[in-house]
C-alpha cells in the first residue's frame, strides 16, 4: 500500500524514473477497484445520469487519479528501457492493448538503464567479464 501512496503523493506527476512491476500493478488495482466501487456508489446514491451516462463520483475519481496512472504507466515502460511514447500504442484497437500488457508484465532491465537506477536495487551483469571453462 505504501507504493500506491507514494505514487499519489511523491510521484504524482513524475514522468522520469522507473517503476517496478509491483508498484505499477498495485496502483492499477487501486485505480480500477476504486473506480468500480464508486460507480456502484453512484448507482445507489442516484448520482448517475442514465441519459448522459455520467457518474459523478467515479468520474471525479478517474479525473483526479488520471495523471498518477499515466505517470506510473510511463515509468513502468522506462523500467523495461522503452520510451514513454510507447504508451500511445494503446490507442491502436486490441493489438495496442495486448502489446502494452506484454510490456507491463515484462521484467525490468537489471541495473541502471537510460531512465535511471534499478528500482529493485539490482546491478547489471558485467559485460566485460570473460567466462572461461575449466576442464
Amino acid at each position: 500500500m505504501d507504493l500506491v501512496v507514494e505514487c499519489i503523493t511523491k510521484k504524482f506527476a513524475a514522468f522520469s524514473g522507473r517503476a517496478r512491476r509491483k508498484e505499477f500493478w498495485l496502483f492499477m488495482l487501486f485505480y480500477y477497484v476504486g473506480a468500480l466501487v464508486l460507480a456502484f456508489v453512484d448507482g445507489f446514491a442516484g448520482t448517475f445520469d442514465p441519459e448522459t451516462g455520467v457518474a459523478i463520483l467515479s468520474t471525479l475519481f478517474s479525473l483526479v487519479f488520471f495523471l498518477p496512472a499515466l505517470t506510473v504507466s510511463i515509468r513502468r515502460l522506462h523500467d523495461i528501457d522503452r520510451s514513454g511514447w510507447w504508451f500511445l500504442i494503446g490507442f491502436i484497437p486490441l493489438i495496442g492493448l495486448i502489446v502494452l500488457i506484454v510490456f507491463y508484465v515484462k521484467r525490468g532491465t537489471a541495473g541502471q538503464n537510460r531512465y535511471g537506477n534499478d528500482p529493485l536495487g539490482g546491478t547489471a551483469p558485467a559485460t566485460d567479464q570473460v567466462m572461461t571453462e575449466t576442464q
